[in-house]
């Protein structure tokens, strides 16, 4: 297809195209043993750091830790295999934690597992139909709200562990949990504290001085080996949940209902957006670091897919993970492979060391969860957009604090309405009109050989009126546009209304002009409208604006030519002045 300008446009990619799994387009470029070697290398890597945290994850939103596990090696397999990313690694994220742990503790774990299979059906749905670029229009103090948020949520649902306090039962909701805590402060376990402080001391330790090492795993198998060699008297994974299977279980669903349906609807939509958006988010990583790029509708179709097939085989929502992506993009991965090789050695573990992982202390889980929630709070973008705009403060804490002390999904859907509104008052305050006599094009140099002179005649020739919109005339801009035109006072023969920088024009601007134009005509002026693209003249068009009532010039200089003609055979009677 070639454009107006002569250049040649690209073909629309066809749905094979769009759908295409990274895994495909990989094998198509030539794999090899090295490569496979590579993506051996890596998907072990990410193994190292996934197993803890898959049941760290699990364990904090309430559910065993052993459907952490599930999550990472079905669903993980699933984003691999099918995903639209090269890199991402799928698996329990702790941006669930919140989320899973009120479902869970509101509709039980059969809730969790229909609000997810509904959840993997709007997702495949949503990047079936291509929606899946319509995500990064989330606002960017939405998406640093409801993480810090997440991140606070996270920070609190370890204190137990961490503390090793005694409860009956821990609430999911933020307010409640901290008023049990502090019930329970009498119970602290301060063989519980030393070993989650050691941990947490050896991950941060790890971090600055051998990056490279798994320090996750080795805070979580120390702590285990003191724990044991000392006899400490410590909850443990098996203490608390008992030994952990040795393989997976038979996929299967429990029974539902139609009511069941109803009451876990609103969070499978909150699943499926909190899954889109931080998919989409570690994939956007993973193409920063390695210059490639991904297909968001693909990824988020085999997002939804591997959610299904998490719930069906026992396990919890799944979706990107940036930690593990990245770690996956450090370790030299070449492909696809290295996610679906990453969840094969964790089903190799929990094959081999499943009655090893029961001796794991809840305490160094609670550690590497805090190191977690620490991580993901995005501080310095918090502190730099409280120092950003008015608007971006607000939508920065509303997001924050409805994530804590509400709930996510209110977070989420204030914060958006509230960009939404926000950007809408900016785009109209941003429109502008500008009038005089003739106001044709910009000043040109001084030595523009082709400029004509200045005629004090013309320029005070009230009989014809030249505005400048600039900007994109949308709803928001109708009210302040109208303003502008109705002050003109004394009504012209002619109105020049110049669109040449509008890019964008919706049906509510269009219909405030039409009525003008109306009043302007049956006052006998002669309305032009001049320099509109297609698009905008398009929606002029439809909204009535057409001869008789209008007429359309090329540019501001071609219809004055024409109101030249207009304004010598109307003579020099006035009109009456207008109003809306």
């Amino acid at each position: 297809m070639e454009s107006s300008l002569g250049t040649t446009r690209p073909p629309a990619p066809t749905f094979a195209e769009l759908f295409t799994p990274k895994l495909v387009t990989v094998l198509r470029e030539g794999y090899g043993l090295r490569d496979l070697h590579a993506d051996a290398i890596a998907g072990l890597t990410v193994a190292i750091v996934a197993l803890p945290l898959s049941m760290a994850i699990a364990i904090a939103s309430g559910v065993g830790p052993e459907r952490g596990l599930f999550t990472a090696i079905v669903g993980g397999f699933l984003v691999s295999l099918l995903g639209g990313s090269r890199f991402q690694i799928g698996g329990p994220a702790g941006a669930f934690i919140a989320l899973i742990a009120v479902i869970v503790e509101r509709h039980g774990y059969d809730g969790l597992v229909l609000a997810t299979l509904i959840a993997g059906v709007i997702m495949i749905v949503v990047g079936l139909l291509r929606l899946g670029t319509y995500i990064k229009y989330i606002p960017f103090p939405v998406t640093v709200g409801f993480t810090a948020g997440i991140a606070v949520i996270i920070f609190a649902s370890q204190l137990k562990e961490l503390l090793g306090l005694s409860l009956a039962s821990e609430p999911a909701d933020f307010l409640p949990k901290i008023e049990a805590l502090w019930s329970a402060r009498g119970t602290i376990n301060v063989e519980a504290v030393a070993v989650g402080l050691a941990a947490l001391a050896l991950i941060v330790g790890l971090r600055k001085w051998r990056p490279n090492w798994p320090g996750f795993l080795i805070a979580v198998g120390l702590g285990a080996i003191g724990v044991w060699v000392l006899g400490l008297d410590v909850a443990t994974i098996a203490s608390s949940f008992g030994e952990l299977p040795r393989n997976l279980p038979a996929p299967g669903l429990p029974p539902f209902s139609l009511e069941k349906v109803q009451a876990v609807f609103p969070d499978a939509l909150t699943i499926a957006a909190l899954g889109s958006i931080e998919s989409l988010l570690s994939a956007v990583v993973a193409d920063g670091m390695s210059g490639r790029r991904h297909r968001s509708n693909c990824e988020l179709a085999a997002q939804g897919v591997a959610n299904i097939g998490s719930v069906v085989f026992g396990g919890v929502p799944v979706t990107g993970t940036i930690a593990r992506t990245a770690t996956n993009v450090r370790a030299g991965a070449k492909g696809p492979v290295s996610g679906m090789l990453h969840s094969a050695f964790l089903l190799a573990f929990m094959l081999v060391a499943a009655p090893l992982a029961g001796y794991i202390p809840l305490a160094t889980l609670g550690a590497v969860l805090a190191v977690v929630a620490w991580n993901m709070a995005e501080r310095e973008d918090f502190v730099a957009l409280l120092g950003a705009s008015t608007g971006d403060r607000v939508i920065l804490l509303s997001t924050f604090l409805l994530t804590i002390f509400v709930d996510l999904a209110t977070g989420i859907v204030v914060g958006v309405v509230l960009g939404a509104f926000i950007f809408l008052h900016r785009m109209a305050e941003s429109v502008e009109v500008e009038g005089q006599a003739q106001l044709i094009a910009e000043d040109q140099a001084d030595d523009y050989a082709g400029r004509t002179s200045y005629d004090p005649a013309a320029s005070s020739d009230r009989d014809v009126l030249v505005y400048r919109i600039s900007g994109a005339f949308f709803f928001g801009a109708a009210a302040a546009v109208s303003s502008v035109l109705d002050r003109i006072g004394v009504l012209p023969r002619v109105l020049v209304l110049d669109f040449s920088e509008v890019p964008i024009v919706d049906s509510t601007a269009a219909k405030m002009l039409f009525r003008f134009a109306e009043r302007l005509s049956k006052a006998g002026a002669t309305v032009f409208l001049t320099g509109a693209t297609p698009a905008v003249r398009r929606t002029l068009l439809g909204a009535g604006l057409r001869k008789p009532l209008v007429r359309y010039a090329k540019s501001a200089e071609q219809a004055l030519t024409f109101a030249g003609a207009v304004s010598a055979d109307a003579g020099s009677g006035r009109g009456q002045g207008i109003s809306f």
